[in-house]
């Protein structure tokens, strides 16, 4: 199927996005073939080619001055539109006329929505996994949504709280939700929040990409504490996702200029012990949960080139040892986040396939479900993934911009929360749904 034209701020946003990691530029550097790619993804491209390497777009060689990718200059220009185009989207945000058949915008009689979503019919293509701005996507139905009340906390993030009157998409009952973060480098405020987990005692841990650290907060997005991740005493790691084991220690998979990491830190970021990952281009889809019951760690990885991807499910002792590799049979391309539920059942988002891999404790392939398109049971490059305490499956339908909650089967339930770009979800224990989103630097609390 052909793919639909792009529309405007589509078109923009793949203009700012790196040709190397395929999103908005983070710390762009200028070549001097005037191609710009962000800091780190050059750092990754010229480690395997030493001082002299080849733009990967024109492939001009190039040579590193004497600080390395920091002492290339900067794209100030890029930049401020990167700054400036997530700013417009993020107060430019809302429905898109679009026009449905009968036959997608039916629902059951108990399902009828209060308000339109417009919901593309794009299915997804092999050829396409690798674009981040994604064509005919379900538009956040923020008209559903009562207008924000906040407030700034002392350390200057926006919390804010929300409340509405939803419909069967959000189980038809009064949905609270907080927002906290922003952009920028202080405390409480993201450079691009990835993965997330939370505490017994209601502690949320965010991995702030773009800042190499974890952050915490509480349920009510106040900011509590912050530590660095770091590898070494001298070398910090872009931290993609945390889990917390059942000691209460922080897990975070991610990576440096050079290397892959799994990292465990005491709460308070004391580095306890690290082991090694393959340092391939898709490291950044790494992403770790925790078996509690066994305290195994289990993390994502994908191996291949964009021709031929396999993803594959790393299960670890607590000290480090590799027991088994899952779901290598399964034909999984770019799992990108993981979970494991009360049952002990592994469940990994497979950004690549569209689709969401469920096996059991052993690794034993159960299930998979979803499919690429934005119809209600669809999914288009899905990234987080969590269950609640009765097995229901949530995922963060990152380019249909919803949050979506399937049973235990993996059988559509209901659309639970929109939001710009969601990253990954995390369940508090008492019911509380934790998401991150990448684009406006933000992470949404949603009660009940």
């Amino acid at each position: 199927m052909a793919a639909a034209p792009l529309s405007l701020e589509e078109q923009i946003k793949e203009e700012l996005s790196c040709s190397i990691c395929l999103d908005l530029f983070i710390r762009p550097k200028v070549l001097p073939c005037q191609h710009t790619f962000c800091e780190a993804c050059l750092h990754d491209h010229a480690a395997r080619k030493r001082a002299v390497f080849q733009c990967p777009n024109c492939r001009l060689r190039v040579r590193l001055p004497p600080k390395g990718v920091a002492g290339l200059p900067d794209n100030y220009l890029v930049s401020s539109l990167c700054e400036r185009f997530e700013k417009q989207a993020s107060l430019s945000e809302g429905p898109k006329d679009q026009s449905l058949s009968a036959e997608k915008r039916s629902f059951p009689p108990s399902q009828q929505p209060e308000c339109n979503i417009a919901v593309g019919n794009e299915r997804f293509e092999e050829s396409q996994y690798d674009r981040n701005p994604v064509t005919n996507p379900v538009q956040a139905p923020e008209e559903c949504i009562a207008p924000v009340q906040g407030h700034f906390t002392e350390s200057g993030n926006i919390v804010a709280s929300e409340t509405g009157h939803g419909k069967q998409k959000l189980s038809d009952h009064q949905l609270q939700k907080v927002t906290f973060g922003g952009k920028g480098q202080e405390e409480g405020l993201f450079n691009h929040p990835v993965g997330a987990t939370v505490s017994e005692e209601g502690e949320i841990f965010v991995a702030d990409y773009g800042n190499q650290r974890i952050q915490v907060f509480t349920l009510r997005g106040e900011y509590i504490s912050q530590f660095p991740t770091v590898v070494s005493s001298v070398e910090k790691m872009y931290p993609h996702d945390v889990a917390m084991d059942r000691e209460g220690n922080l897990w975070v998979v991610g990576c440096t200029d050079s290397a892959a990491y799994g990292v465990k830190y005491t709460r308070e970021g004391r580095v306890l012990m690290k082991f090694g990952l393959q340092y391939t281009e898709w490291r950044r889809r790494t992403a770790v949960a925790v078996d509690t019951r066994r305290n195994h760690i289990l993390v994502t990885q994908t191996l291949g080139n964009r021709g031929n991807l396999h993803g594959e499910v790393l299960v670890f002792k607590s000290d480090g040892t590799h027991l088994r590799t899952v779901g290598w049979e399964q034909g999984m391309k770019v799992p990108c986040y993981i979970t494991v539920d009360g049952e002990g059942n592994i469940i990994v988002s497979d950004w690549g396939n569209c689709s969401v891999y469920v096996y059991n404790r052993d690794g034993e392939f159960l299930f998979k479900f979803g499919e690429g398109g934005s119809d209600e049971d669809q999914l288009w490059l899905p990234r987080g993934v969590c269950t609640d305490d009765i097995g229901n499956i949530f995922v963060a339908d990152s380019g249909n911009r919803l949050v979506k909650m399937f049973d235990k089967e993996g059988r559509f339930l209901t659309h639970i929360a929109a939001s710009k770009e969601p990253w990954a979800v995390a369940m508090a224990t008492n019911g509380q749904l934790v998401v991150t989103d990448w684009a406006k630097n933000i992470v949404n609390i949603f009660h009940n």
